[in-house]
């Protein structure tokens, strides 16, 4: 049988060097708010033709949207021709002039429309996101230690699977301010959604193989808790996988065929289905 469990502090070393990686991209980058969080409006242009992104942020300049006042942001899996453009809060006529003055200066492209949102939404919108997660992991630490508590120190069961969802968000963060830092990525609300979404696929994965675990103490409890936790491990691991590839697949396709729409919520998802597999076999269990 393969010895899992013997190996896992080079688990906890590659752990700690990614996230440490993740938390010096933070310090240097920090995550750039959305309009969702820090206000203003966006939008999604696709260009008929090539367009560079440096010719983009030049335009916006000539249009008075200089000195940082504009993000511009090109879309992974595009040849050139698609960009997503944060600006300060545009009235309609506004929006009609930089539309007009883009045509002018770069040629004809097609506008997915713009969002915009204002301070007080942007506001709300950080505190109601801070409290869904604050919420969903306290939800998941009494629901985790009462499933398990016939076991002995039910709470730590719980703990374990929290300590797993710290590690998969600070590595999702970290690879965030890193992209953010050298493509200009922002947090939206997308972004919170895919954040919650790997939380709930890690726990579940967590679960999945702490339940075996469980079963096991009870037929195989003789060999020692080590020797319990690494069979379990072994057994579930082709289910763990395969889930895992599944999912990766179907999230690599949305980034090709979807795009911009999608890219923080299919971006963090990848990453996070990735590091959430590998959280629940080498540093929850």
């Amino acid at each position: 049988m393969f010895d899992i469990i013997g190996k896992r502090f080079w688990y906890f070393s590659i752990s700690g060097v990614i996230i440490l990686a993740g938390l010096i991209s933070l310090f240097i980058f920090g995550l750039k708010p959305g309009i969702e969080f820090g206000s203003g409006s966006e939008t999604t242009i696709s260009f008929k033709t090539q367009v560079d992104k440096q010719q983009v942020v030049q335009a916006l300049a000539d249009l008075g949207y200089g000195s940082g006042s504009a993000i511009v942001r090109g879309v992974i899996g595009t040849t050139g021709t698609d960009f997503i453009i944060g600006l300060p809060e545009l009235n309609d006529t506004a929006k009609a002039a930089l539309q007009k003055g883009l045509t002018d200066k770069l040629g004809e492209f097609q506008s997915g429309g713009f969002q915009t949102v204002t301070k007080d939404s942007a506001a709300e919108t950080s505190r109601n996101a801070t409290i869904a997660v604050i919420i969903s992991s306290i939800g998941m630490l009494l629901y985790i230690s009462w499933a398990f508590r016939r076991m002995p120190n039910p709470f730590r069961w719980g703990v374990c699977a929290i300590v797993a969802l710290v590690h998969d968000i600070l590595v999702v963060l970290g690879m965030f301010a890193l992209f953010g830092g050298l493509f200009g990525w922002q947090i939206d609300l997308m972004f919170i959604a895919a954040v919650l979404t790997v939380i709930g696929y890690s726990v579940n994965d967590t679960i999945v193989i702490f339940d075996r675990i469980r079963e096991n103490v009870k037929n195989y409890g003789s060999a020692g808790f080590e020797g319990v936790v690494n069979r379990s491990l072994v057994e579930t691991m082709s289910r763990t996988l395969i889930t895992g590839l599944g999912t990766l697949f179907v999230l690599i396709a949305l980034i090709i065929i979807i795009g911009a729409p999608i890219q923080n919520l299919a971006s963090v998802l990848l990453v996070g289905i990735i590091t959430g597999t590998y959280s629940s076999i080498g540093t929850a269990a």
